[in-house]
């Protein structure tokens, strides 16, 4: 079977049939480029997918992932990222072993069908000037054939005419003789035409055109298989992952299997476990007694009545009753909201701001108000602490203790601190010993560098290290504190007023943790403000507890600022006062100016000088001028 014998006429089609190949073979590596395509966008979806349900590092939705369920979840994600990498693998080896091989086939393919064809069509030229030759030769002869027969006929008319001379004749019958030599030129000349005509003939058909169609027969077979073995490839390159594949389901699955509700049960526990201890019984409030009515401290809301009211209060703890208590009546009417503080002023010494933002702390008017009616009962003093805590609270500036939060959380969270502070320490002194190391090999080689330049640097880590060792002890206080405790909290403490309890022998005043939820804000609206008359000596004991907050360092105003909202003090510009409280990241600093004076600034107002050894809190600091 073979085209230069078979198809030896039909060179046109041949050439259709060819080019029509070629197209076959550009429409599949189209198909495959388009496949990578959807490989590759596939797999970006698919990553674009994981890292959209990707937990955010240092958020709350991060530390949801400790649960099994959510480790699953977490792992699916990752092992999907994988399986997307597969699917780039894919686009990667058909690009590679496909479309490139392909592209560059079909480039040398076109290039030896041009050949080809060219060899074909300037065979073809050759037979039909070989076949122009032959006809002009017959038309040659045919024409001198003619020309003969007709000197002929007119040379016999002129022999046979009597009135023609004897030159006449002779000229005729010359011209007679020389047609007919030419036609026998010509018959020479044509019978040796056709002779040469028939050889190349041949030689055509049953050499030079099976040769060249044999050669177009192979190259299309070649692009046959080639396409044949693009396909195989094309599966074996999906072939080729599947295993991986089927690892990325399988550590999926692994994953799924490793769920366990009753782990992820005891980590909410672990979680949210408050230590608290459920709420008592409330006691019977019997009004058939010929007694004033008043409100029960262990009762869940507050009844009004006309007129003043005094205080009455149960032997239970009211304190055990916050989970259920909603509404913080007393917070919302001491705190303001929180505002960034004013950007620092353009020129040196700017106006006060008459519209400025409001401090950190509370509005001064009720504060006060509030306050005064705090300390005119016992009750209200013991609570003075928890109330300053609360509103810290509300303002976002956790207490460094986490006294704020339940005791089993506080205990996590001091633990969590104290392990950390650890590993800061471990740290520093692997810094420390390195550096000591450093320093040795400086000194007994000191062309490798100078051992007093690491002096200060060991300084430095030896600081940091006491300071860390410092903060190490002081949660680790807090951390014993609360774990010692935390078995004694089955009872609440109930601390009593010895007037008050002298006064009303049914009634037990409640103390101020009893009336305090674990973020430090009372569980209880007062439906009026009671007035209560105590000796000077047991308020003076109460606010004993309350010491002046340590002086951190020193600040000196940059600019002026009008403190006109509570919680803010007004400082002159080159002043020097006091640092009490740093930049909690709200951009308010705390500072004082003498023991009875102290407040908010804006941290961009101040120049802050950090001491450990600051001066003391009661010794005033003169104004100093620029």
């Amino acid at each position: 079977m073979s085209w230069g014998t078979e198809l030896w006429d039909q060179f046109d089609n041949l050439e259709k049939h060819t080019q029509w190949g070629i197209d076959v073979l550009e429409k599949y590596i189209k198909f495959v480029k388009e496949r990578t395509e959807i490989e590759l966008s596939y797999a970006k979806q698919l990553r674009n997918l994981s890292k959209k349900y990707q937990p955010k590092k240092n958020s709350k939705e991060e530390e949801e992932y400790r649960y099994t369920s959510t480790r699953a979840f977490l792992a699916t994600l990752n092992e999907m990222n994988d399986y997307a990498g597969q699917h780039e693998v894919i686009s990667e080896n058909m690009t590679s072993l496909i479309t490139a091989e392909l592209t560059r086939y079909v480039q040398e393919l076109k290039q030896e069908r041009k050949s080809h064809f060219h060899d074909g069509r300037k065979a073809q030229q050759h037979i039909e000037t070989c076949w122009k030759q032959l006809e002009a030769s017959k038309r040659r002869f045919e024409r001198d054939c003619k020309e003969a027969d007709r000197a002929q006929q007119y040379f016999e008319k002129m022999d046979a005419d009597i009135n023609v001379t004897k030159a006449d004749v002779e000229k005729a019958r010359q011209q007679a003789q020389l047609r007919h030599q030419m036609a026998e030129d010509s018959k020479a000349e044509y019978s040796s035409t056709l002779q040469k005509f028939n050889s190349e003939q041949h030689e055509h058909y049953y050499t030079h055109i099976p040769n060249i169609f044999q050669k177009i027969q192979e190259m299309e077979e070649r692009r046959i298989v080639r396409i044949g073995e693009s396909m195989k490839t094309f599966a074996e390159v999906d072939r080729q992952v599947i295993p991986i594949i089927g690892k990325c389901l399988d550590e999926i699955t692994k994953a799924a299997e490793s769920v366990d509700h009753k782990n992820d049960s005891q980590m909410v526990i672990e979680a949210f476990k408050s230590g608290f201890e459920p709420p008592g019984d409330v006691d019977f409030e019997d009004f058939t007694q010929p007694m004033k009515r008043t409100v029960s401290e262990s009762s869940l809301s507050n009844s009004r009545g006309d007129g003043k009211s005094e205080p009455k209060f149960s032997s239970k703890s009211k304190g055990k009753l916050w989970p259920f208590i909603k509404k913080n009546k007393l917070m919302s009417l001491l705190t303001s909201p929180h505002q960034p503080p004013p950007p620092p002023p353009a020129s040196a010494s700017p106006s006060a701001v008459p519209n400025g933002p409001q401090s950190p702390k509370q509005q001064k008017e009720p504060l006060s108000h509030r306050f005064n009616e705090f300390m005119t009962s016992k009750p209200k003093i013991h609570c003075f602490r928890s109330l300053k805590r609360g509103l810290s609270l509300k303002l976002g500036a956790g207490p460094e203790d986490f006294s704020n939060l339940p005791p089993e959380q506080r205990r996590k969270k001091l633990q969590q601190k104290v392990d950390e502070l650890n590993r800061d320490i471990q740290k520093e002194m692997d810094s420390r010993d390195a550096l000591t190391k450093m320093k040795d090999v400086y000194i007994k080689n000191p062309q490798m560098g100078d051992a007093a330049s690491v002096d200060h640097r060991l300084a430095e880590l030896g600081q940091n290290i006491e300071k860390l060792r410092l903060e190490v002890q002081k949660f680790e206080g807090w951390l014993a504190e609360v774990e010692g405790r935390l078995p004694a909290r089955t009872e609440q403490p109930r601390r009593q007023s010895g007037v008050y309890e002298a006064q009303n022998p049914s009634g037990v005043n409640s103390c101020a943790q009893d009336r305090e939820s674990p973020d430090g804000s009372y569980t209880e609206e007062q439906s009026q403000e009671t007035e209560m008359k105590v000796p000077a000596t047991d308020f003076d004991d109460e606010f004993d507890d309350e010491e002046p907050l340590p002086t951190i360092g020193t600040c000196k105003a940059l600019y002026t600022f009008e403190g006109q909202n509570e919680g803010t003090i007004s400082v002159a510009e080159g002043e020097m006062l006091y640092v009490i409280e740093e930049d909690k990241g709200d951009g308010w600093t705390r500072i004082r100016r003498n023991e009875d004076e102290e407040g908010y600034v804006p941290t961009s107002y101040v120049e802050v000088y950090l001491d450990k050894n600051a001066k003391d809190v009661h010794k005033p600091l003169q104004k100093i001028s620029e």
